[in-house]
């Protein structure tokens, strides 16, 4: 199977059915690298519904990226990597638990290939499925999770135990990841309660709030994440309400005062030494983005630079 994008340079961008930056869809998963997998699932969500429709609006405004990432030393993605669209896992509507189970299987198949599964999700609580599939091959995972909220409350609506803000305590819980490895970026804006975020502390797991990040700057924060993970496995999650509404309105849960898209980009950019073996875009909600699709653009680009770091990591490998 021929694993190389459409050339949009020959082909016009809005020509054909639109997969991830234009790759093929996989027919089979045997032999690649990484795999983009549509997570579809909204039944967590406690706020605004319409992630389910996340994968293919994130993939309708992929078709404007290219395969160079000039900020990793000109790297090409795709001759490095072997990359394909795997499609949609399926999902069980309303059903938070069966859709995770259905999820999870799909994930399943992917990290059994042996390829790195890259989720388009959904609401976050998909990252739940993620990090069960990729922990069954790898262990417990150092998790780096960008985001304006921890995610880790107990319980939402009278002791609901998954949700989109509950699934890395469940992670934890169920030893899927290791919070001595692990470390939150981003967290900001008004609380439920005092220890909204203490509680991601308590759990052992190194949080940066916005504030912090800002203090430190990008590149020492870059650089905590990549002391804090070590190079263990580890999986990157980012919630795409990490980045001011002003750049990605079209989001679940939107919180004032963060990062620009310029911003989010240059840290992503500056990460190193991450040793991903799983990662996910998740909570864009294209029923409130704005003029030109700039969350899903954003969340695309977003995406790429993860695949660059796949990609960086895997050209200093084979040249040991």
């Amino acid at each position: 199977m021929s694993v190389l994008p459409t050339d949009s340079l020959s082909t016009p961008r809005f020509v054909g059915l639109p997969s991830f930056m234009r790759l093929p869809m996989a027919t089979e998963l045997q032999g690649l690298d990484a795999a983009i997998v549509g997570l579809p699932s909204d039944s967590g969500a406690p706020f605004r519904t319409g992630a389910r429709f996340a994968p293919n609006a994130l993939r309708a405004m992929s078709v404007m990226l290219r395969p160079i990432n000039p900020y990793r030393g000109h790297i090409n993605i795709f001759e490095v990597l072997r990359v394909a669209d795997a499609g949609d896992a399926t999902c069980v509507p309303g059903y938070e638990i069966e859709s995770l189970a259905a999820l999870e299987r799909a994930l399943d198949a992917v990290v059994e290939a042996g390829a790195v599964p890259f989720g388009i999700g959904g609401d976050h609580s998909v990252s739940l499925a993620g990090l069960r599939a990729v922990a069954k091959r790898h262990g417990p995972l150092g998790l780096v999770h960008f985001d304006s909220h921890t995610d880790t409350w107990d319980s939402y609506f009278d002791g609901k135990r998954y949700s989109a803000g509950t699934m890395f305590r469940r992670a934890i819980e169920e030893g899927i990841v290791d919070p001595a490895r692990s470390i939150q970026v981003g967290m900001r804006g008004s609380l439920f309660q005092p220890a909204d975020v203490s509680q991601s502390v308590d759990l052992g797991l190194e949080v940066i709030t916005c504030d912090e990040m800002f203090a430190l700057g990008l590149p020492e924060t870059a650089r905590r994440i990549a002391a804090r993970s070590a190079g263990h496995p580890a999986f990157l999650s980012f919630d795409l309400d990490f980045v001011d509404p002003a750049y990605a309105p079209g989001v679940e849960t939107p919180e004032c005062g963060g990062p620009t898209a310029r911003e989010t980009l240059s840290l992503l950019r500056s990460l190193q030494g991450l040793n991903l073996v799983g990662c996910d875009v998740v909570e864009l909600n294209p029923s409130y983005d704005g003029p030109g699709q700039i969350t899903a653009l954003l969340g695309a680009t977003v995406m790429a630079e993860l695949l660059a770091i796949l990609a960086e990591a895997r050209v200093r490998e084979r040249s040991r």
